[in-house]
């Protein structure tokens, strides 16, 4: 859903291209002296006691997730057999969606290498933006699909311990610069012609449309066009929110996407130079109809429909893509407890560290509402299969 790369035919040509870019983009010596610290996930077996809100939680509504993870996994030796179990059977309650979770996967404790077994839970969803394929007075704000001049190199080419890392930039005659940034983009320095895939009418829902990675766009026609993530401009996200607490025009518990809206409504002359503080840039692709079966969710990291309320975007150098999750968090603002079985099915640029996820929340104005005001604590548990495990 996040993640996209560009392939070049000529290796040589890559790995000097990857070398321009470090020195002109990211400033990488030509041999970097220090590996980037990754997250060093522990993952402890324990007993199925131990999975905090584990007796009682409803894991037959997981059972459509399950088979969404299947379809990507079930090739897997370790997957094979569970898949195989899951596809012969719809569990009658929830206890017997227990029993099968129970005999064919190992609950284990997620932490840090510090013992930390607690992080941050946030929420994302799939908003409707109003739109048109032409431009007008009212629709005047594009969605633009992948540039032609957008390079982007994976770093693995050339350092093989950089492989979850990769660049993007564009060449000016022979030299390799970043890529334009949101500012220059917005501003129209550098129009992408011929990218447009439809025009919006709200330059904030299109923003957060960027930050959640896909959305539907209800058209003039009355046709429902749903875009996803493709690419991004390879400039690092910075939070609008974050900035509005430090420029001293919200409170950090007004900081939400709904008071970030709010503050828009309130500040139209502010709002460009708000939304230039950002200057991370998604590109974005049209998506096929929802499958008439299964989750409707646009398609995450896995390949699969996203299942509302049932799968998280997490990071994969923690906890591996497809894998049942147990959560244990609570409520958007709310102190009740939500303790529910997921599924790691997307990642996401700003998801990074190991107990770290994105709760998926699904699409509409409700499941909006969710998401902008999810910043749980929360907890993890990882399911793995037992014959690989």
């Amino acid at each position: 859903m996040r993640a996209s790369s560009f392939v070049c035919t000529l290796a040589s040509y890559l790995k000097s291209v990857a070398i321009l870019l470090a020195l002109a983009a990211c400033a990488l010596p030509p041999k970097p002296s220090v590996t980037p610290v990754a997250p060093t996930p522990v993952l402890t077996p324990v007993p199925w006691s131990a999975v905090e809100g584990w007796e009682g939680n409803d894991a037959a509504g997981a059972w459509p997730a399950l088979l969404a993870s299947c379809q990507a996994l079930e090739r897997q030796r370790a997957w094979s057999a569970p898949c195989q179990a899951a596809a012969r059977q719809i569990p009658a309650d929830d206890a017997a969606a227990r029993r099968f979770f129970e005999q064919w996967f190992v609950p284990h404790r997620l932490s840090a290498s510090d013992g930390s077994d607690t992080g941050l839970i946030t929420g994302y969803y799939e908003p409707l933006l109003l739109g048109s394929r032409n431009q007008s007075e009212r629709f005047r704000h594009p969605i633009y699909g992948v540039p032609d001049d957008l390079l982007t190199i994976e770093l693995a080419s050339v350092y093989p311990e950089l492989k979850s890392y990769r660049l993007r930039g564009r060449l000016v005659g022979n030299r390799v610069v970043p890529y334009y940034s949101r500012e220059e983009i917005d501003s129209g320095t550098r129009p992408l012609a011929g990218r447009v895939i439809a025009w919006v009418d709200d330059p904030v829902a299109l923003f957060f449309l960027h930050i959640q990675g896909s959305g539907r766009i209800l058209l003039d026609s009355g046709e429902i066009l749903r875009v996803g993530y493709a690419d991004q401009n390879g400039h690092p996200y910075v939070s609008i929110g974050k900035k509005l607490v430090e420029w001293g025009e919200l409170r950090p518990e007004q900081a939400s996407m709904q008071g970030i809206r709010r503050w828009g409504e309130q500040h139209p002359d502010k709002l460009p130079r708000l939304l230039a503080a950002n200057p991370s840039y998604v590109f974005f692709r049209e998506l096929p109809p929802p499958p008439p079966q299964g989750p409707d969710g646009p398609p995450g990291a896995l390949g699969v429909p996203l299942a509302a309320g049932r799968s998280l975007a997490v990071d994969p150098r923690a906890v591996p893509l497809g894998a049942p999750v147990f959560l244990a968090t609570t409520w958007p603002n709310r102190d009740v407890p939500l303790k529910r079985l997921m599924f790691a099915q997307d990642t996401g640029g700003a998801i990074k560290g190991v107990v770290r996820a994105d709760f998926f929340w699904g699409f509409g104005e409700e499941a909006g509402r969710l998401a902008g005001a999810m910043r749980q604590q929360g907890r993890m548990w990882v399911l793995l299969p037992k014959n690989g495990s």
